[in-house]
This record gives structure tokens, C-alpha cells and sequence, in this order.
């Protein structure tokens, strides 16, 4: 997932007094609508570009989008999140179409679209058993990893629109192997320089974010580029982008129940892709608006289990009138934010000028080079699995760049789904490792980490003890998830016992201190000086070594 920062986008003004949404929050329209401007302009390469890397009609990624921004602030969870079609789901989605359809796109896309609803429902139903706080046990350096696949397999998957011709394979692999011959025999000069010159320069405006170019959107610049470029080259309309001339008789979409039934022999492939799509869906929408509230000026903190039920209610609608899965986007909130915006109402401002963009400004839209959209799914691509991403996890130790290296190659070689198992199962053998090298029993893995809590006034003491990890963290993150408002002061004791914490524990104490610390109360950890860190980062993971025996001397 791309920070504020690995965009070019910086930290907005801190305001001071936290805006509301509901009701409460259109006193602030003015700011909202100015923002949704600048995000539905930003909205249009990127949802026009989902829709075609998940092999759908371009139309039904700005569908999407319009049926997200109408039902979102209605539902809430989170403050300055904007919700659309989501890049991260986009090789799923194209899996699934090309799967279920059996090579056949168009009859893909509508037994997706009852895919899509089904995982809509079962996150409603996520919703009602308080599962978000499962997604705390997903090892982050695992998350890291789906999400830099998925960075693989955008890039990947816009090769052939910078080649000008569709490739045989559609795998990770087969796709870059085909490559060299491809454009040896099928090389459009005009598309592949269009799609070379939007990337450039998207590259460049992105690290130009200084001054006035802070408020134009770098994708929207390269699309009027590349539109630009393909009116010049005079490019054939098949490399433009298609939208229907009449949108309300040829706009929708719907579910084909029908198609689903005679989909039945595939009812395992069908049942592993409504899980797939619940599972990247809510893990990526759950991360992205921790994300956003950590750069939110007024620090406002989402609630999880409500954003999830809002995402499911959002994909039960959007897939009725052929729309692709919607997730917050970490681009168009962080876009929202620099520009102003204040309150979700700035998800409704955007449909209502997507809506307009549509009607009045179609026939802009159908200039646009595929080859443009590419660039900007390729520019994501590398933000989600470029060389940062990789110098990040090496500070963090080798064990963290293992399990993000396997997580990587094992989604690349077969699904998303056995890439996070295997990557929580190396997790589980790394701490296994460490637990031998602290000397700790298995039992002691398994255990909750919190010993006792104590509270005298306003200081909180929590004693841990034997491991502290991702997967046995739930109740001691829920203790200090709900510490008494009267609190100013916790300290975290690590006992002598406590042998190990990991990195995605680690991440969260450290946020938790930062949260305390703009509330003008303090966090403390105390114990750490015996431990022995994998790496250079002030979050990496650590373990207490056994003492090695001296020899006695005489």
C-alpha cells in the first residue's frame, strides 16, 4: 500500500477543530466540494484504468466510483476516505472474469458481477461477527508482500497495452516471457511512445510535488498529455478508450445468475473467488484507512467493522448495475486531503462531477490513449513494489525480507490467497526460530502477552511477558486499544520473560505512541535493553538471546 509520502503528496494544515460527518459535516461544503473537484479529476484515469486491467468495460470503473461516493457518507467509518474501484483487486477481478467465462470476457464479467455481490454479503456479514480485528493478525511484512505482488501483476498486465497488442499469456511469467518477442513482431511505434512518455512523466511530476504543482493532479496531467499526443499521431480509436454513446440504454450492467448456475461444475473456483475478493477487499480497505488516519489533519480515527459494512453494502450496489469491487484509495484520500477536504461528503461531491464529467464530457473522455491509462497503472504498480518498498524490508532484517520475498514470488506462481498462507506460514517458522534462540517453549507462543494491568491514578502499568507477535496479540491490543480516558501516562513493562516481539507489534506500539502523544498523554516501554533487534529500523523485530554458559575456571 503507497503512503502519503511515496505519492509526492504532503501532510495537509492541522485545523483545530475536528469536523464531523453526517449533517454536521455539510457546514463544510465549500471546502468538500472544492477537494471532490480535484478528486474526481484524479478519479477518472485511475478508474477508467481498474476497469480495463480487470478485463471490464472502462464505463463500469466510473460506475464504481459514482455508486461509491453516493453511499459512503451515508454509512461512514472513516473521515477523508475516498472510495472507488480498487488497483489492488484489478488481477483479481481479471482471474475471476477470465476463469468464470471461459475465455469469454463478456460472459466473465457478468457471472463476476454475482461474485461480487456474494463477497459484498459475506462482508456484511464479517461485519455483524466484529471480524476487522482479525485482519491484526496478518503478519505486515505478509501484507507488504500481497500488496508488492500486486504491484507485479499491474505492471505486468499493462505491457500489452504499451505494446499495442494483446499477448496469448495473461499469467505473471508468461507474460514477461512473451514480451521480447511480441515487440519484435507487433510493436505499435505510436502507442508504445505514448505510453513511454506519460510514465516518464508521471515519474517526474510525482517527485516535483513543490509550489502550485501540488494542486494538479500528475494523473490527470499525463492523460491530457497522452490525449494530446494521440490526436498528433492521429492514433486508430481501437487504442482510445471506449465509452457507450448512450449511456443510460448501454451504461449498465447487471449479474447473470444464470450464467452462475451453469457455472456450478466450478463451484470451488467460484467459492475461492468470493474469498479472495472478501479477503483482498477488506484487508487493503482496512489498511488503507489506519493509512489515512495517520495522515489525517484533525487525527480522527476510523472504526473499522463500520467501514467494512459500509464496503459491503457498496459492492452488494455496485455490482447490481455492473460496477467492480470498491475499496478506499490511499491516492484520492491523500489527494482529498492536500486539497481541503474535510468530511466524507467529499466521496458524494465526486459522484455528483463524475456524473457530470459523464453527460457533459464524454466525448473528452473517449480521447483518452489506453496507453495514457496504462502509464498510470504501471506508476502504481511500481509505487506498490518498486526498490523503496524492497530497502524498506531489508532495514527491517532478513526474516521480515523473507517472508515478503515468498508472500511475492509464491502469489506470482499461483493466487493471492496461497501467496498471504504461505508467507503466515514462514512467519510462523521465523518465530518458532526466535522463540528456540530466547529459549522460550512453544506454549509460550501461544499465550496472551499481557501479564497484569495496573492502574494508580493517571498511570497505567501493562506487564508483558513471553512472546508479544501478530498472531497472539487480539486481546492485548484490545486492553490498550480501550485505555481509560483519565489515563495521561501507560507504561509497557517487558517482563524477563518475554522473549520476543515482532515487527507488526512493533508497528503498533509505535503508532499507539504517536496517537498518545497529539492527545498530550505519553507511552512508555520499558525493558527493551537486553533485546537484540534483525535490523536497522526502529520498528524491526527483536528477541531477548539466551545467556551462552561460561566455562568455569579453576
Amino acid at each position: 500500500m503507497e503512503t502519503a509520502e511515496s505519492t509526492g503528496i504532503v501532510r495537509a494544515q492541522v485545523y483545530q477543530a475536528p469536523p464531523q460527518n453526517g449533517l454536521a459535516g455539510l457546514k463544510h461544503w465549500r471546502q468538500d466540494i472544492l477537494a471532490a473537484l480535484v478528486v474526481a479529476l484524479v478519479s477518472v484515469p485511475l478508474s477508467l484504468g481498474i476497469a480495463l486491467a480487470s478485463g471490464a468495460p472502462p464505463i463500469c470503473g466510473l460506475t464504481s466510483e459514482i455508486v461509491a461516493g453516493l453511499i459512503f457518507p451515508f454509512l461512514g467509518g472513516s473521515y477523508v476516505s475516498v472510495c472507488g474501484p480498487a488497483a489492488g483487486l484489478a488481477p483479481v477481478l481479471f482471474s475471476a472474469i477470465t476463469d468464470l467465462g471461459g475465455g469469454d470476457m463478456e460472459r466473465g464479467y457478468h457471472v463476476v458481477l454475482c461474485v461480487i455481490m456474494m463477497a459484498g454479503v459475506t462482508q456484511i456479514i464479517l461485519t455483524w461477527l466484529k471480524a476487522a480485528k482479525f485482519s491484526r493478525m496478518f503478519p505486515m511484512a505478509a501484507i507488504h508482500g500481497m500488496l508488492a505482488a500486486i504491484g507485479f501483476l499491474l505492471f505486468s498486465k499493462q505491457i500489452p497495452n504499451f505494446v499495442g497488442s494483446p499477448f496469448h499469456a495473461h499469467e505473471f511469467f508468461p507474460v514477461i516471457f512473451e514480451t521480447p518477442s511480441e515487440i519484435a513482431t507487433h510493436l505499435n511505434p505510436s502507442v508504445f511512445s505514448i505510453g513511454i512518455i506519460c510514465l516518464l512523466l508521471l515519474f517526474q511530476l510525482t517527485s516535483l510535488r513543490r509550489g502550485p504543482l501540488k494542486y494538479i493532479p500528475p494523473q490527470l496531467t499525463v492523460v491530457v498529455v497522452g490525449a494530446v499526443l494521440g490526436h498528433l499521431y492521429h492514433l486508430d480509436p481501437k487504442f482510445l478508450v471506449k465509452l457507450p454513446d448512450n449511456l443510460m440504454e448501454h451504461g449498465f450492467a447487471f449479474p447473470d445468475f444464470q450464467d452462475l448456475v451453469k457455472a456450478l461444475p466450478m463451484l470451488p473456483h467460484v467459492a475461492l473467488f468470493i474469498f479472495m475478493l472478501t479477503f483482498v477487499d477488506g484487508t487493503e480497505s482496512l489498511a488503507t484507512v489506519q493509512a489515512v488516519d495517520r495522515i489525517d489533519p484533525f487525527h480522527r480515527k476510523s472504526d473499522p467493522d463500520r467501514t467494512l459494512f459500509a464496503m459491503g453494502i457498496s459492492n452488494i450496489c455496485s455490482s447490481m448495475i455492473g460496477g467492480l469491487t470498491i475499496i478506499p484509495g490511499i491516492i484520492k484520500s491523500t489527494t482529498c486531503i492536500v486539497s481541503g477536504g474535510r468530511t466524507a461528503w467529499v466521496n458524494f461531491y465526486n459522484a455528483i462531477f463524475l456524473i457530470a464529467f459523464l453527460l457533459f464530457a464524454g466525448g473528452v473522455i473517449r480521447t483518452i490513449p489506453i496507453a495514457a491509462l496504462a502509464a498510470v497503472l504501471m506508476h502504481i504498480g511500481y509505487k506498490l513494489a518498486g526498490a523503496h518498498k524492497w530497502r524498506s524490508m531489508i532495514k527491517l532484517g532478513g526474516a521480515d525480507l523473507a517472508v515478503f520475498s515468498l508472500t511475492i514470488f509464491v502469489t506470482l506462481v499461483s493466487d493471492l490467497m496461497l501467496g498471504i498462507g504461505a508467507g503466515m506460514l514462514l512467519e510462523a517458522f521465523v518465530l518458532l526460530f526466535y522463540a528456540k534462540k530466547a529459549g522460550l517453549k512453544i506454549g509460550a507462543l501461544a499465550s496472551s502477552p499481557i501479564q497484569r494491568t495496573e492502574i494508580e491514578g493517571e498511570v497505567m502499568d501493562v506487564y508483558v511477558g513471553d512472546s508479544f507477535h501478530c498472531f497472539n496479540s487480539l486481546k492485548a491490543r484490545g486492553v490498550l486499544d480501550e485505555i481509560p480516558e483519565h489515563v495521561k501516562r501507560v507504561v509497557l513493562h517487558c517482563q524477563p520473560s518475554l522473549g520476543l516481539i515482532d515487527h507488526s507489534t512493533r508497528l503498533y506500539l509505535a503508532t499507539l505512541r504517536d496517537d498518545m502523544q497529539r492527545a498530550g498523554k505519553s507511552f512508555e516501554i520499558e525493558g527493551l535493553d537486553q533485546f537484540k533487534s534483525c535490523g536497522s529500523d526502529s520498528t524491526a523485530f527483536l528477541y531477548r538471546p539466551v545467556p551462552v554458559p561460561q566455562p568455569q575456571t579453576s
